[in-house]
């Protein structure tokens, strides 16, 4: 039995336009992404590897690996312990609508 081809965007899409409580969850999940695809950028802007990045905020080189491969969720202090390592900090503003 072959597989079946699908588009994966136009799955997304209809679910997104079709479905209040999936488009709701997605929209929540699309900031975490925002944040966490920022924070790799930074970490890959400085040249400094996996390991020395969890041993300069006190974390385990697996931790980094498993947030920045998305299998692991990052906690506030692992996430404000990262960004002190790599010169930067958390500041809130109004979102741009």
């Amino acid at each position: 039995m072959p597989f079946k081809q699908i588009n994966i965007n136009e799955q997304i899409n209809e679910k997104l336009n079709t479905d209040t409580e999936f488009k709701q969850l997605w929209d929540e999940s699309r900031s975490e992404y925002r944040l966490l695809a920022d924070l790799i950028k930074i970490h890959k802007a400085t040249g400094m590897s996996q390991a020395e990045l969890a041993e300069k905020s006190g974390n385990k080189q697996q931790v980094i690996s498993r947030i920045e491969n998305h299998e692991n969720s990052l906690t506030l202090k692992t996430l404000c312990g990262m960004l002190d390592v790599l010169g930067y900090e958390i500041r809130f503003e109004p979102k741009a609508n």
